[in-house]
């Protein structure tokens, strides 16, 4: 079907892709809505308890994989892809100092909800305004990382990237270091080849993951997940795994660090995703310092904002106890304690445990021979970001 209601699909179509260039993504691609084969192995992820916490996964049901029940009239989604690597990114340096905080970098910027949704309502806003004089109307809904959609189904199927066994999407010439976003649309619009796999034999990602949370190819128990540990959960974070978390305070990037195809990233052209320089390379003793306002006002319009300032003070006190034996640090702790909540003192005695224990020489560090290997790994194969 080339035209509908006097509209050249074909055309409107190579002119969405033109429009979404011209916003600022790099990939634009055009699927139809049949995930029936995503639907199984969903349901076993569900059941399996991969979810964690994140009861929001299984509340939806499978609607996550039928579009059209997210939104009636569903015929098309256009998925898309926007760089976020930062110019800086400085992955080997900060992970190897245990006294920096590391973030993960696609949060140091603007908000990427809001920076997506609104070009993806650009983009929806000009198809509209493409097919005024048609007598169809344009019916659309942008999504960007807060709605029951698989996304990266979504982009695989449109030609953005396939998946990788850590779950992320990848482009042969961009590797993973983008966001994805997707405009469902009521428009029959043309659909583009899938992405073929490339993972081949590698595992890199699986074996790299500082908490196994990688459990069989293209399978995460997000429990495990340092990402899930740091801003999903609501709990106490697991004490086994509090010593492989490191420096990280907010996500990981390690899965993404290792993975080869990342060799070929491209730096981010949208300036709203260049670091906040209040969070980039800060000194954790430092940022465990905030208040409440200073981590609001340093957080706003940032992603890190939505865990809040007792997550933070949570995650900033296990780096603490991570790092090395400082008095400066046992010091800083302390006085923190009886200030934020219970949960947040139960991770601050547990760091000043830590602490104490290799001041003595009884604690028994967690060998970081791994991560060592993943610093090395970085410096010689991405040595611009390293």
């Amino acid at each position: 079907m080339s035209k509908i209601h006097s509209i050249d699909l074909i055309q409107l179509s190579n002119d969405i892709k033109a429009w979404g260039r011209t916003l600022g993504f790099q990939d634009v691609g055009i699927c139809d809505i049949d995930l029936s084969k995503h639907e199984k192995p969903l349901r076993e992820w569900l059941d399996k308890g991969y979810h964690g916490s994140m009861h929001f996964m299984e509340s939806h049901g499978m609607k996550r994989a039928r579009p059209d029940e997210l939104v009636p009239g569903t015929l098309r989604v256009i998925s898309v892809r926007m760089n976020y690597l930062p110019p800086d990114a400085s992955f080997a340096s900060h992970l190897n100092d245990p006294d920096i905080g590391y973030i993960s970098r696609y949060a140091l910027g603007r908000d990427y909800h809001k920076v997506l949704r609104k070009k993806l309502k650009q983009l929806g806003e000009k198809i509209a305004h493409a097919i005024a004089n048609s007598d169809i109307e344009h019916q659309y809904r942008p999504f960007v990382d807060s709605a029951p959609v698989l996304e990266h189904a979504l982009a695989e199927k449109a030609g953005i990237g396939w998946t990788g066994k850590h779950s992320l999407t990848l482009n042969k010439d961009a590797g993973s270091w983008f966001f994805l976003g997707e405009l469902f649309t009521n428009l029959p619009l043309p659909i583009d080849a899938p992405a073929e796999p490339a993972c081949g034999t590698c595992n890199a990602c699986m074996t790299m993951c500082p908490t196994n949370a990688i459990v069989a190819p293209y399978t995460v128990d997000a429990k495990r997940c340092i990402s899930y540990l740091t801003i999903e959960l609501d709990d106490d974070i697991p004490e086994a795994l509090r010593p492989l978390m490191g420096n990280r305070i907010y996500g990981c990037d390690d899965c993404q660090l290792v993975c080869p195809w990342n060799r070929y990233a491209d730096i981010t052209e949208e300036s709203d995703f260049y670091p906040r320089q209040v969070l980039h390379g800060k000194r954790l003793i430092d940022l465990f310092a905030w208040s409440e306002a200073t981590f609001l006002s340093h957080t706003e319009g940032s992603p890190i904002r939505r865990i809040g300032y007792e997550k933070w003070q949570r995650n900033i006190a296990v780096a603490l106890g991570n790092a090395p034996y400082s008095s400066e640090i046992v010091d800083a702790l302390q006085q923190a304690l009886k200030k934020v909540s219970d949960r947040v003192d139960r991770h601050i005695q547990w760091a000043i445990a830590q602490q104490l224990a290799r001041k003595s020489n009884l604690g028994k560090d967690t060998p970081l021979r791994q991560q060592d290997r993943l610093i090395r790994i970085v410096q010689k194969g991405l040595p611009r970001d390293a």
